[in-house]
């Protein structure tokens, strides 16, 4: 029998249910469709995607199989291979989008479609209170979460997959190599293994300093699946015995799996805030302040670091997306979802779940979200998580010549450099901010609503 492998958000070899559901089955050929729904996504994504299928296809070669790419709706693609290739099933890595949902659905009903759960640790019908109803708080989901968690037993990688000769394939589109995070299984196999041996066990210490490298940088290849999430668990859990570090990095991978169940069970999230009470915030929405923003340019040096860092690199360090989010929401007053828009069109690991999560944290409106009425003083923030100023200095060149004292706020010492903004675009008000979010709530109050 031969099987269509249906490559989504799973670019590996290593325990990959859908491929060794396939393999099971007898034949296989490793489909990708580069589906149009998908054609005004980031750039910088798109190129790491199609390196990361490039790397793909040479694993798959020296295996004795290939990739087949193809360009169209994914249910009339498959349609035709089906015909072409006297395929009997098609084999795919559940994904939990509401795209994704709703296209598998529609497949289902018209193909030989096996979905098979992979994507995350725990199917998100799987992680439930006793009323059977999804979690919206972290902590008790993270508690039943870990209480489920049995052994993982990682599956390794085929040492040769049987393809079809013939079968035609369009050529993967021209790609540019990102320096900091080249693409591909092998290379987020091996980050993972260096993050295990060198860092995971001071990452509770590291993990805030945005001026060392104490994260796992693996953030782009978990979310093309260049990295499976079993795979990222298994070595958390090998390692947590040994050090606070890895069960902290542990918590980490479980708010990205509690972020995939929150857009799963309630799907709106992706559009409008998740608390209705903070969904009619009287928002300023300054369009030029905006723009600062995104060109790092707002005046205040830890924000303007980040900015830059994403504008570069395409990644940004965690404890600094919460710097800028806030600045952005609860300074300028700016509609969380613009930042959100910005931030998917120019991460690498922009994903749909754990990027709408972490903004509606920040701004207060989601699940599990920070109080409100906490907003991150970036001053202080600098202050204690690049203490030395060296992580502004790498991406501000303006400042490099100001020491530790001055980096974090030269406006307070009355300091102004060449080409940089001698004060900050605005002049944080807690009040201004708890007001607007106050007015949302009298309004969502007035309206009846509890």
């Amino acid at each position: 029998m031969t099987s269509i492998w249906w490559i989504r958000r799973d670019l590996r070899l290593t325990d990959n249910i859908a491929l060794h559901s396939a393999l099971r089955a007898g034949d296989v050929i490793p489909v990708f469709i580069l589906d149009p729904a998908f054609s005004s996504q980031s750039p910088r994504r798109r190129s790491f995607l199609y390196e990361g299928l490039h790397a793909l296809d040479q694993d798959l070669k020296q295996r004795g199989s290939y990739l087949v790419l193809r360009t169209g709706k994914p249910v009339e693609i498959l349609r035709q291979l089906l015909q072409q290739t006297k395929a009997e099933a098609i084999f795919a890595e559940e994904d939990f989008t509401p795209y994704a949902r709703k296209r598998d659905s529609r497949i289902g009903n018209e193909l030989p479609l096996k979905l098979l759960h992979g994507q995350t640790v725990h199917h998100p019908n799987d992680v439930l209170k006793q009323d059977g109803k999804p979690y919206t708080i972290y902590t008790p989901y993270s508690k039943t979460w870990k209480a489920q968690l049995n052994k993982i037993e990682v599956v390794p990688a085929p040492k040769s997959i049987s393809t079809p000769v013939g079968i035609s394939s369009e050529l993967i589109p021209a790609f540019s190599v990102n320096p900091l995070f080249p693409a591909g299984e092998q290379e987020a196999l091996v980050r993972l293994e260096d993050f295990a041996y060198k860092r995971i066990h001071s990452y509770d210490e590291t993990r805030n300093r945005m001026d060392l490298d104490g994260t796992s940088s693996l953030s782009p290849y978990l979310r093309f699946g260049m990295l499976g999430l079993r795979q990222a668990v298994s070595t958390a859990r090998q390692a947590s015995a040994e050090s606070r570090g890895a069960e902290i990095w542990l918590n980490e991978l479980i708010w990205r799996e509690f972020y995939i169940q929150i857009l799963y069970h309630f799907p709106y999230v992706s559009h409008r805030a998740f608390n209705a009470a903070l969904a009619s915030i009287p928002w300023r929405n300054d369009s030029d302040e905006f723009e600062k923003w995104k060109e790092g340019k707002t005046g205040v040096p830890i924000v303007d670091a980040a900015m830059r860092q994403l504008k570069e690199t395409g990644w940004m360090h965690n404890r600094a997306r919460m710097i800028v989010a806030s600045f952005l929401v609860k300074d300028l007053l700016i509609d969380w979802r613009w930042g959100e828009a910005w931030f998917m069109e120019n991460l690498l690991d922009g994903d749909p779940a754990a990027n709408n999560g972490g903004w509606q944290w920040t701004a207060g409106t989601g699940t599990d979200a920070a109080p409100y009425f906490r907003i991150f003083n970036p001053v202080l923030q600098s202050a204690k998580f690049d203490p030395h100023g060296d992580y502004i200095r790498k991406w501000v060149h303006e400042l490099r010549g100001l020491n530790a004292k001055e980096i974090h706020a030269p406006w307070e010492k009355e300091i102004k450099v060449s080409g940089y903004p001698e004060r900050p675009i605005i002049t944080r008000d807690k009040n201004r901010t708890l007001t607007a979010y106050g007015e949302s709530k009298e309004r969502w109050n007035a309206n009846g609503k509890t």
